[in-house]
Order: structure tokens, then sequence, then C-alpha cells
């Protein structure tokens, strides 16, 4: 007895691997590995500070021929990430960016001291759906880039600014105001009791 044909669905894209896909296959994922999700990481602005992400496939059933990987700042600016413009091949699992070297060669659009979403797509782009099979895109990973500040000597007049203030700081404090006003109070009062039993 014949099987009944399983329905397909297939996107309008060509691949590299499989055309026909079955319709019950999950989408595809692409999970971030470094840096890890569940911290923000920090990233200098500075010479010789290259920054790795790198991510793992499942389900991935239709490999993309390219990914396109883009930073996203809280700014509203969009930057590529990568030497090659953002665009890399569809089965690499990490991509690598020299951040001094970027913020070098596009002084019209500086990186920005503020924060970032890292945006990972395949061939169909960034608003794509879901497609059994087919890589879906992943906008998940939170990271924020710094620019340190240049030395300044004490000589030169640097000065902590918070240093001074902190004395400023706990006076204001009620708690303290209180706890200084109590031992003075049990102190003084000790002291007057002491008297009384001469």
């Amino acid at each position: 007895m014949a099987q009944p044909a399983q329905p397909t669905t297939n996107p309008p894209l060509s691949t590299t691997s499989i055309t026909r896909i079955p319709i019950s296959a999950p989408a595809g994922l692409l999970t971030i590995t470094q840096p890890p999700a569940t911290l923000t990481s920090y990233y200098k602005i500075a010479p010789s500070n290259i920054v790795t992400f790198a991510w793992n496939f499942s389900y991935v059933l239709a490999t993309p021929t390219h990914l396109t990987v883009k930073a996203v700042c809280d700014n509203g600016n969009t930057y590529n990430v990568g030497p090659t413009d953002g665009v890399i091949d569809g089965k690499a699992t990490s991509v690598v960016w020299d951040l001094y070297s970027y913020q070098q060669n596009n002084p019209n659009t500086p990186l920005a001291q503020e924060t970032y979403t890292l945006n990972i797509w395949d061939d169909r782009g960034p608003g794509a759906g879901r497609a059994p099979g087919y890589l879906q895109a992943n906008t998940g990973l939170k990271f924020a880039m710094y620019s340190p500040e240049p030395y300044t000597s004490l000589a030169d007049g640097w000065q902590c600014t918070t240093c001074s203030a902190a004395w400023s700081t706990y006076a204001a404090n009620p708690l303290l105001v209180s706890m200084c006003a109590t031992i003075l109070i049990v102190f003084l009062s000790g002291f007057g009791l002491l008297r009384h039993w001469r």
C-alpha cells in the first residue's frame, strides 16, 4: 500500500543543501555561545581589542548561503560586524570584529558608547517569518561599548570628583546623624549616672 505524501514547504529561495523540507520540521535556531547571553558584556574600543561572537545552529535543514551580522545601537545607528561588511559564509559559527579598526575606518559613523543588540539573519533578510528548517533571525544578545579616557596625571591637575564629596554623602545621611546622636546621648547619660554613684 502506498504511503500518503507528506506536505512540504519551499520558501522562495535556493539553498545549498536541502530543497524539500517537511512542513512539520521546526524553524532553525541560532544560539549565541560567546559572549554569554545571560550577561551584558562591555567591550573597550581600543587598539588590539578584538571581539568574537560565536554561535551554534539547531534544526537548520536548509543551510543558508550567507549570514548577515549587524550591531544595532540604542541611538538608532546600525553597524556592520566583522571584516566583510557584515556578510559572512552561511556555515560560519563565529565572527571576529576589530572595534578600533572599524572606528578608524568609519569616521562618519563612529561606534557610540552605548548598548547594542547583535542581529544575525540568513539570505531571506531580517524580517523573514518562521519557516520549517530555515534559520530564524536572532536578536537576543545585548552588549555595550566604551572608549577609555586619556590618562591625566596628578601633576596635570587630575582630581577625584567622587572622593572629595564622599563625606558630604555620609554626613547628610539621616541614619548616620541619628546614630551619632544616639551614641552621644548614651555617653552623656552614662557619664551623668556615674557622677551620681560616687
